[in-house]
């Protein structure tokens, strides 16, 4: 039974061509995969083809994978890096995140969704308007959930340099806001 095996397990039956054992590995990591890679692309047709790159990558170099590393932080590590090599060939300066998938909250308060979904897209923007090496680990950490040691293993930098990036991305991300703020008020 698939399920039950680990990831570890699942890598070896796959190098040695059971197409199952693979097959379980993307089930698994798909959702993950899309959702890092739309974070950082925000068009969903583009995440869609750079996802299925992402398994490509995945399945031709699995006999590289080092179970040193979590199999989920040497995924998101080809997740990135093929979005990385995406946007330089597209040669795009940010990413917008104006078109993420919203949750609806509140949707008993008209009021309160619409002032929810304005301030997400407000911190939506400022994310999207932060230098590459402070929005991807703040991605990373705050919408992915991972770790600092699972940042820096994904984007082979130190761990003090995650721990620095995520510090000053949020001043940044606090001074922009703030900025908007006082700049709305100003309007007013």
């Amino acid at each position: 039974m698939l399920q039950t095996k680990t990831d570890m397990e699942l890598v070896q039956e796959s190098c040695n061509g059971n197409q199952d054992a693979f097959g379980e590995l993307v089930r698994r990591y798909k959702n993950l995969v899309y959702s890092v890679v739309l974070r950082m692309v925000n068009q969903p047709e583009d995440a869609n083809d750079l996802a299925q790159e992402v398994f490509i990558k995945i399945y031709r170099n699995l006999d590289k994978y080092s179970p040193a590393y979590q199999f989920s932080t040497w995924v998101i590590r080809i997740a990135t890096n093929t979005v990385i090599d995406f946007r330089r060939k597209k040669r795009l300066d940010a990413v917008s995140m104006d078109e993420m998938v919203v949750e609806v909250a509140g949707k008993d308060n008209p009021e309160e969704w619409v002032a929810q979904k304005e301030k997400r897209a407000e911190l939506e923007e400022a994310v999207a308007s932060l230098p590459e090496m402070y929005r991807l680990p703040i991605v990373l950490y705050h919408m992915e959930d991972m770790s600092y040691q699972e940042i820096a293993s994904a984007l082979q930098i130190p761990l003090s340099k995650v721990k620095n990036r995520i510090f000053r991305g949020r001043k940044l991300l606090k001074d922009r806001l703030l900025q908007k703020k006082e700049g709305e008020e100003v309007d007013m």
